[in-house]
C-alpha cells in the first residue's frame, strides 16, 4: 500500500502541473491562481499531508468542522483557512478570527452581520466573495447579476468588509462547454462591476472550478481553485 504522503503529494504536482498548463494556454501566469485544498472529507491528518505537500491555503465547507481542523492543526500556523460552505449568522462569531476568505457570501443580512462583528471583535477587515448561482440551480445559493450590481450600490455601509471577487460552480448537469460559458459569464461579470465598485470592493478575484473543472476555471480567469477529491486519489477511505 502506498504512503499517503507521497500520494498526496503526487496528487498536488499533477495539479500545479495541471493549473500550470491551462494557465499557459491562454497566456496566463500560473501564479496568478491560489489552490485550495479542500479537507473537508477527511481526517486532520490527512489534512495535515496536504499542508506538508506545499498546500497552505485549507478550505472547509462547515463552520463546526473548520473549527475542529483549526484546533487539530494549531501547531501550523501558516495555514489559511477558507469557509467555502454557507455560513449561518449564529456561526459567524466563533469563524471570523480564524478565517483567511469567506467564499459564500449570497446574502446582504449576511455581510451586514459581519460587518457588525467585525465591529465587536475589533478585526480590521474580513475578506469575503460574494457567490454567483451562475447555473440558475434552484438548490444552489448566490446572487443574480441584478441584485449584485444593486448590491454594490449599498457597499460602502459595511465599512469593515472587503469584497475580493466572487464564486460560482458549474451546473450539476453541465457540460465542459456549458460549464466554460458560465465560468465566461461570471468573470464578464466581475469585471462590470469591478468598473464602478466602491472602494472596499477591489473584486480582484475568482473562485472557479473543483476537482472536476478546475482547469476550466483557470482558463476563464479563476485566481481560486477548490480542489478535494483531486488531492486524495489513490488514498483508500
Amino acid at each position: 500500500m502506498p504512503d499517503p504522503d507521497q500520494v498526496i503529494a503526487d496528487n498536488v504536482a499533477l495539479l500545479r502541473e495541471r493549473i500550470a498548463n491551462a494557465a499557459n494556454s491562454v497566456g496566463r501566469d500560473a501564479n496568478e491562481v491560489t489552490l485550495v485544498g479542500v479537507t473537508k472529507y477527511v481526517t486532520p491528518e490527512l489534512a495535515r499531508l496536504v499542508f506538508e505537500a506545499g498546500v497552505v491555503d485549507l478550505g472547509e465547507s462547515r463552520p463546526q468542522a473548520l473549527l475542529q481542523k483549526q484546533q487539530a492543526l494549531k501547531d501550523l500556523s501558516e495555514v489559511r483557512w477558507h469557509l467555502i460552505g454557507q455560513l449561518q449568522r449564529n456561526k459567524a462569531r466563533r469563524i471570523l478570527p480564524l478565517t483567511q476568505m469567506i467564499h459564500s457570501v449570497d446574502r446582504w443580512k449576511l455581510l451586514s452581520t459581519l460587518n457588525q462583528l467585525a465591529v465587536e471583535l475589533d478585526i480590521q477587515t474580513i475578506d469575503v466573495l460574494l457567490e454567483v448561482n451562475v447555473s440558475q440551480d434552484q438548490s444552489k445559493h448566490g446572487f443574480d447579476s441584478e441584485s449584485l450590481q444593486n448590491l454594490m450600490d449599498r457597499l460602502d455601509t459595511v465599512t469593515r468588509i472587503r469584497v475580493c471577487g466572487l464564486m460560482a460552480m458549474g451546473g450539476r448537469t453541465a457540460t465542459p462547454t456549458e460549464v466554460r460559458h458560465q465560468f465566461a459569464t461570471v468573470r464578464e461579470l466581475r469585471d462590470s462591476l469591478r468598473a464602478s465598485a466602491p472602494e472596499n470592493a477591489p473584486m480582484q478575484h475568482l473562485s472557479m472550478g473543483m476537482s472536476g473543472d478546475y482547469e476550466i476555471g483557470v482558463k476563464e480567469g479563476a485566481t481560486l481553485v477548490r480542489i478535494g477529491s483531486g488531492l486524495f486519489r489513490g488514498i483508500e477511505a
